[in-house]
């Protein structure tokens, strides 16, 4: 008797099937179930940045082995770097993970460290994109600290999501800022040092502005540009490599 082999589900119909699940579950609860559907094949993508000490404790709660990878641009503020440190080791993080460019890709696409200045998308396709692929590929699944409140097309982020073959976990995206504030107050969790000098939402320095009081959250990345997201979070077409500077 011959057995026949389960049917492997896809991606995409294994996506719809958890966000249909978990579209109003609490953030702790679809992080354990991203955790349990996935084990070590799935990686928490994090900026250390203004928010997200939330996440990273809520990780850390649950597997405080759990991959963290951070993206460690060469055009970080020193005080992000500091953070990424000091916060890691506060919540018992082991598993986080400093994710660079390669020096080939820097070498042939941005050589003088200047190319923000003429084209930010290429400059973010160095420096986040092409590292953040490189490391996915050993994962099958992502968490990200997206929430809907941000706006722009973040308005309409699912809880669990399919990109380029792997599911994304959205745990915040139901969350408001006061939500995310209340769990900080009560875990005593550190704000990232600029937060109290008027940065809400914190990338590289050459890109990144103080936003005065009122302002979207959002309003000091890249201002004076439409661009808004650095691109890791926009599906790229199959296809793309992701081992060479020059495809930019």
């Amino acid at each position: 008797m011959t057995l026949e082999a389960e049917p492997i589900e896809h991606p995409a119909d294994l996506a719809r099937r958890l966000n249909g699940r978990l579209r109003a579950a609490d953030p702790q609860t679809i992080l354990e179930v991203a955790i349990d559907t996935f084990g070590d094949q799935l990686a928490v993508v994090s900026s250390f940045g203004a928010e997200s000490a939330v996440l990273l404790h809520m990780a850390a709660e649950l597997k405080p082995d759990i991959p963290v990878l951070f993206l460690d641009t060469g055009m970080l503020f020193g005080q992000t770097l500091d953070y990424r440190q000091q916060l890691a080791h506060r919540l018992g993080l082991t598993g986080v993970r400093d994710l660079r460019p390669r020096f080939d890709d820097l070498a042939m696409g941005d050589p003088g460290a200047e190319l923000w200045k003429s084209d930010v998308e290429a400059c973010c396709h160095i420096r986040k994109v092409l590292p953040l692929d490189r490391a996915l590929e050993d994962f099958s699944a992502w968490v990200t600290g997206r929430k809907r409140f941000h706006g722009g097309d973040r308005l309409r982020l699912a809880v669990v999501e399919e990109a380029d073959g792997k599911l994304k976990f959205n745990p915040l995206a139901n969350w408001s800022k006061s939500d995310l504030d209340g769990y900080a107050v009560r875990h005593g969790l550190p704000q990232h040092p600029l937060v109290p000098f008027g940065y809400p939402s914190i990338g590289c320095w050459p890109c990144t502005s103080p936003v005065e009081a009122g302002g979207d959250l959002r309003d000091g990345r890249w201002a004076g540009s439409q661009k808004s997201e650095c691109g890791i979070h926009t599906a790229r077409p199959a296809g793309v490599p992701t081992n060479v500077g020059g495809d930019i």
